[in-house]
C-alpha cells in the first residue's frame, strides 16, 4: 500500500481498519457563494473555533455523503494567493500547511463565481499548481444565464485538464447531489495538470524542488519566487540559497516586478479560455435589468444607501423594543418572584441585584444586536455592502482610511466587540488599529439607556420645524460620536499610525437574493459570538458593582429604617402607608450606598469631576459606568432613593430635584450637556478594552484608547459646563 492511502487508514480498539475523514478546504473569491454552499453541505453539523494564535475564527462541518463523510473547512475568501489582510494570510496559510497544528488540506473545493470567472479562474490556476485534488461548483449560474452569460462546461473542464466543473445554485440547493457525488469521489480523482498560463514556471519550480531534496513543496518554491518580500518563505530561501532563487527570478522576470509578470501570463490564459467557453447576449432590457442599472450608477446608489441605513436604524430602535421590554419584564418579575421567596439580606440581593440584574443588563441589548447583524448579513449576502463600503470610499479616504472601515463601523452602532473583530478584513495594520480605535466612539447600544434617561428629562418634548427636538439632540449625540471617530482616526493616521495612503480594490458582486439558511446560521453564530466574549465580562462587572454596592452594610442605618417603619404603621394605613414605606426603603438604600464602597469612591473623587458639574452620586455612577455602561441606569436609580427596579420617569423626577448642600440644581442644561458629551466620547466598556487587547496583542493601545477617551470626554465636559455656566 502506498504512503498516500496508509495515510488516511486508521485502526480501531478491535483491529478492524477504517478510511479516516479527509479534510477537504473551500476556497474561492469573496462573495461568491462559497458559505452558503458550506451550509448547505454540512448544515447544523458545523463548529467554531479559533485557528492557534490567531484571532481569526475557524469554520469547520462535516458534510455526510452517500458512501462517507469530509471533513470542510470554510476559509475568507480571497483573490489570489499572496493575501494582504489578516484573514486572506490565514486562508492562504491553510491552504499551504503554514499553521502550526494545521494539516495541508487533502484536496480542495473550489467555488467559482459564473458571474465574475475572470478573477476566479485567476485563483484556481495558483491552486492548481498545489497539485491536490479539486472539485469546482461553479455558483451563480442561475445569475448568469439571467444576464445572458452562456458557459461550456465541457470547453471549460478541457481547458483545466479534466477537473471536474459541476453547476450549482446554492441558494436553492439545485445540482448539489452531482456535487456530492464529485466529491465521493475524490479518492479517485487525479492531480491537476499544471496550467497552461506559465510552463517556464512549473519548470523551475519542478528544478528548484528536485535541488533541495524534496524537502521543500513545490508549491512554497513558486510562492518563494513570486514573492520575495515574505517572511515565512525564509525556510525556502535558506534551502535553496539566495543566488540559486534570484538567478531563476532573473530568468523567469527580468527586470518586470514577479507579481506584475504572473498577472500577465495569468490574463492571458484567462482571456483565452474565456474566449472559447463564454459567450455573454445582450442584456434583455427588462425592468429588472434597467434597475440594476440604474442604481449602480454612482448618485442613484448613493441615495439608496443612505435610504438602507435610515431603514435599518429605525429598525433596530424601533422593532427591539418590544422584545427589550420583555425580556426586561422577564428579568425584573423572575428577581421580585426570587426576592419574594427568599428573607432579605445579601443572598436575596447578590441573586436579585447581582446575578438576574448583571445578566439581565446583557440580554436586554441583544434584540438590537441580533437586528442589526440581521440586517448587515442580508446586505452582504445580497451584495449591498460591498457597494455601500465602495461609496464611502472617498469619504473614509479625507481621514486616512478606506471603504473598508465602514462595514466595521456600521456593526459599532450595535456593539464594539463584534466590530473590532470585522477589522480583521482590513489588510494593512496601521489601518486596522485606526479603525479599532475610531469605533468605540460609535453610538453603541449600551449608551442608549443613558442618552434616553437624560434626554428625556432635561430636554424638552417639542417640535423644531417638522422634527421633535428630543429626537435632534439624540440624532446630535449619534453625529459626535462619528465625528470623534473621524478626527480620531484623522489625527492617528498623521502621527503615530503615519503611512502610504490604503489601497482599496473590491470586485462588486450581482444583487442577489440572500440565502435563509446562510443568514440564520450566520445570525445565531454572531449571537453567540456576542454572548460568549461580551456577555460574560458584563456579567462579571455587574456582580462586582454589586459588591461594592452593598458592601460595607450599616448597622445603624438599617435601625433607623426598622424604626421608621413601625412608626409609619402606628400611624399611617392604606395607600398612604404603602407610598411611606417605600419612601423609607428607598431613602435606607441610597443612605446605605452612601456609606458603600461605591459610594465612599464617589466621594473619593467628587474633587476631580466637581468642575464638570457633578456631585458624589453622579461620580458614584460614572465609576461604576466605567467597566460597562449599562448598570448605569440601576446605580442612579438606587442612588437617588429610587430604587434599582424604578421607572425611568420617577428616576428623571428625581435627577431634577437633585441639590448641591447649599441648595443649587446639580442637573443644569450645561452639567447635562456636558455629562452626554462625557458619555459620548468617554470609553466605559471592559468587553471593549479586552478585545482591543485581543485583536491588537498587546496592552499599549486599550490603555492609549481608555486615557484618551475619557480625557477627550472630560475635556468636553469640563468645556461645555463652564462656558454654558458663565452663559
Amino acid at each position: 500500500m502506498s504512503e498516500a492511502t496508509t495515510a488516511y487508514v486508521k485502526v480501531d480498539s478491535i483491529g478492524i481498519r477504517h478510511r479516516a475523514r479527509r479534510a477537504v478546504a473551500v476556497i474561492g473569491n469573496p462573495n461568491s457563494g462559497k458559505s452558503t454552499l458550506f451550509n448547505r453541505l454540512t448544515g447544523l453539523r458545523q463548529t467554531t473555533g479559533n485557528y492557534p494564535g490567531v484571532t481569526v475564527e475557524k469554520h469547520s462541518g462535516i458534510a455526510q455523503l452517500q458512501h462517507s463523510a469530509l471533513e470542510l473547512v470554510d476559509l475568507p475568501g480571497i483573490y489570489c494567493l499572496g493575501g494582504f489582510s489578516t484573514d486572506e494570510q490565514i486562508a492562504v496559510d491553510v491552504i499551504l500547511g503554514r499553521i502550526e497544528g494545521t494539516h495541508r488540506p487533502d484536496g480542495l473545493l473550489f467555488v467559482l463565481d459564473a458571474t465574475h470567472l475572470y478573477q476566479g479562474l485567476y485563483l484556481l490556476q495558483q491552486l492548481m499548481e498545489m497539485r491536490i485534488p479539486v472539485v469546482i461548483a461553479m455558483t451563480m449560474t442561475d445569475v448568469a444565464t439571467s444576464s445572458g452569460i452562456d458557459i461550456s462546461i465541457e470547453v471549460l473542464q478541457r481547458h483545466l485538464g479534466g477537473m471536474p466543473v459541476v453547476p450549482v445554485i446554492a441558494k436553492t440547493g439545485r445540482g448539489l447531489d452531482n456535487l456530492k457525488e464529485a466529491l465521493e469521489r475524490f479518492d479517485e480523482a487525479e492531480i491537476p495538470a499544471d496550467p497552461e498560463s506559465w510552463p517556464e514556471l512549473s519548470q523551475t519550480a519542478d528544478e528548484l524542488a528536485a535541488a533541495a531534496g524534496g524537502t521543500i513543496p513545490r508549491i512554497d518554491v513558486i510562492q518563494a519566487l513570486l514573492h520575495p518580500e515574505s517572511e515565512t518563505l525564509d525556510n525556502v530561501r535558506l534551502a535553496l540559497g539566495p543566488e540559486r532563487l534570484s538567478e531563476a527570478r532573473d530568468r523567469l522576470f527580468g527586470a518586470e516586478p514577479p507579481q506584475a509578470c504572473e498577472a500577465r501570463h495569468r490574463y492571458t490564459w484567462v482571456r483565452g479560455v474565456l474566449r472559447e467557453s463564454q459567450r455573454q447576449a445582450p442584456l434583455l432590457d427588462r425592468f429588472g435589468a434597467k434597475a440594476l442599472r440604474w442604481f449602480n450608477r454612482p448618485w442613484p446608489a448613493t441615495l439608496m444607501f443612505f435610504a438602507v441605513m435610515a431603514l435599518v436604524f429605525q429598525a433596530v430602535f424601533s422593532w427591539a423594543a418590544p422584545l427589550m421590554e420583555g425580556i426586561d419584564a422577564a428579568a425584573t418579575g423572575l428577581s421580585g418572584w426570587i426576592g419574594s421567596h427568599l428573607p432579605e439580606g445579601a443572598l436575596s440581593s447578590f441573586i436579585t441585584d447581582g446575578v438576574i440584574a448583571g445578566v439581565g443588563s446583557v440580554l436586554v441589548f441583544l434584540p438590537q444586536i441580533l437586528i442589526l447583524f440581521l440586517f448587515i448579513i442580508i446586505l452582504e449576502d445580497s451584495g449591498f455592502l460591498a457597494r455601500a463600503a465602495f461609496l464611502m470610499d472617498r469619504v473614509m479616504r479625507g481621514v486616512g482610511l478606506s471603504g473598508q472601515s465602514v462595514i466595521p463601523m456600521l456593526s459599532s452602532f450595535a456593539c464594539a466587540v463584534p466590530a473590532i473583530m470585522a477589522t480583521r478584513v482590513i489588510p494593512n495594520r496601521r489601518d486596522r488599529i485606526a479603525t479599532i480605535l475610531a469605533a468605540p466612539f460609535m453610538t453603541c447600544s449600551a449608551r442608549l439607556p443613558v442618552y434616553a434617561l437624560l434626554i428625556a428629562a432635561f430636554v424638552p418634548e417639542q417640535d423644531v420645524g417638522w422634527f421633535n427636538l428630543q429626537g435632534l439632540v439624540l440624532l446630535g449625540l449619534y453625529l459626535l460620536g462619528i465625528l470623534g471617530g473621524l478626527i480620531t482616526a484623522f489625527l492617528l493616521k498623521r502621527s503615530a499610525l503615519r503611512g502610504p495612503k490604503p489601497h482599496f480594490a473590491l470586485a462588486l458582486p450581482e444583487f442577489r437574493w440572500p440565502n435563509p439558511q446562510t443568514v440564520s446560521i450566520k445570525l445565531l453564530d454572531r449571537a453567540r459570538v456576542f454572548l460568549r466574549r461580551a456577555g460574560t465580562v458584563i456579567f462579571a462587572v455587574a456582580v462586582l458593582v454589586w459588591a461594592l454596592a452593598f458592601f460595607p452594610r450599616s448597622e445603624s442605618v438599617q435601625q433607623e429604617s426598622f424604626v421608621a417603619k413601625a412608626q409609619a404603621e402606628e400611624t399611617l394605613q392604606g395607600e398612604a402607608l404603602a407610598e411611606a414605606l417605600q419612601r423609607i426603603e428607598n431613602e435606607a438604600a441610597a443612605e446605605q450606598l452612601s456609606q458603600s464602597l461605591l459610594g465612599r469612591a464617589g466621594q473619593f473623587v467628587e474633587p476631580v469631576f466637581r468642575p464638570l458639574g457633578w456631585d458624589w452620586r453622579v461620580s458614584a455612577a460614572v465609576i461604576a459606568g466605567f467597566p460597562a455602561r449599562e448598570v448605569v441606569v440601576a446605580v442612579m436609580g438606587t442612588i437617588y432613593a429610587v430604587g434599582a427596579e424604578a421607572e425611568e420617569a420617577s428616576l428623571a423626577g428625581k435627577l431634577r430635584s437633585a441639590t448641591w448642600p447649599d441648595g443649587r440644581t446639580v442637573f443644569t442644561l450645561p452639567m447635562v450637556l456636558g455629562l452626554l458629551i462625557f458619555y459620548a466620547w468617554c470609553l466605559q466598556c471592559a468587553a471593549t478594552i479586552a478585545v482591543i487587547r485581543r485583536e491588537t496583542n498587546s496592552w499599549r493601545w486599550p490603555i492609549f484608547a481608555w486615557t484618551y477617551m475619557t480625557v477627550l470626554g472630560y475635556s468636553g465636559a469640563f468645556l461645555v459646563y463652564q462656558l454654558g455656566s458663565l452663559v
